[in-house]
């Protein structure tokens, strides 16, 4: 078990292509890079990179990636070694390093999917097409919708102040459409209120 939670030297955008480009199975550059991609340019520093995966695909994952790095669960907040043959049924985030003393170099996010749909696992009546959850850029790297990365900053327990200022920063960027759906997901999340609800409000 590990507890140097703070020890990352992320790899890079181009990195985590190489690596996922090869495996049969969906991904998406999600987190802070995701609003970065979309924006086309990387408006601050980065701690980690995330990439998001479907559960469902997660076996594919592991055989292609257990060669060469040591995968960590990250559960609860401890950090302990996702065995082979072992299927992940609750845990949403895995923290990747070369090995057992070397730095995190990326983090894998596992989601929900029901039907070919992507589900919100905070608020399971949150959907949305497998194919409506993701854009390319123009050098086809496929990220996270920007307003479904803001549901995720926005729907934590702790909102950074790095979420508040990504939503500063993409808010005026969003097309009505990804506002209005990210105002509704947020509310349906926090039906007695949310501080993002109003601010959205104001952009419309």
């Amino acid at each position: 078990m590990r507890t140097d939670y703070d020890h990352w030297e992320p790899i890079s955008v181009s990195d985590t292509v190489t690596i996922f480009a090869e495996i049969p199975a969906r991904w998406y550059i999600a987190g802070g890079w995701a609003l970065d991609l979309y924006l086309g340019e990387q408006t601050r520093e980065h701690g980690d990179i995330d990439v998001l995966i479907l559960r469902e695909e997660q076996a594919a994952i592991y055989a292609a990636l257990a060669k060469e790095w040591t995968l960590y669960k990250a559960d609860q907040g401890t950090l302990s070694i996702w065995e082979e043959g072992e299927y992940l049924h609750s845990v949403g985030d895995v923290w990747v390093s070369r090995n057992d003393e070397a730095p995190f170099s990326f983090q894998i996010m596992l989601v929900e999917t029901e039907q070919d749909r992507w589900v919100y696992r905070r608020e399971p009546s949150i959907r949305r097409p497998l194919q409506d959850i993701s854009l390319k850029t123009d050098q086809g790297i496929p990220y996270l919708k920007p307003e479904i990365q803001l549901l995720y900053k926005g729907g934590s327990k702790n909102i950074r102040e790095k979420d508040e200022q990504d939503l500063i920063k993409v808010l005026p960027f969003l097309h009505p459409q990804a506002k209005t759906w990210l105002s509704y997901a947020l509310h349906k999340q926090f039906p007695s209120g949310h501080p993002w609800i109003d601010y959205i409000a104001t952009s419309l």
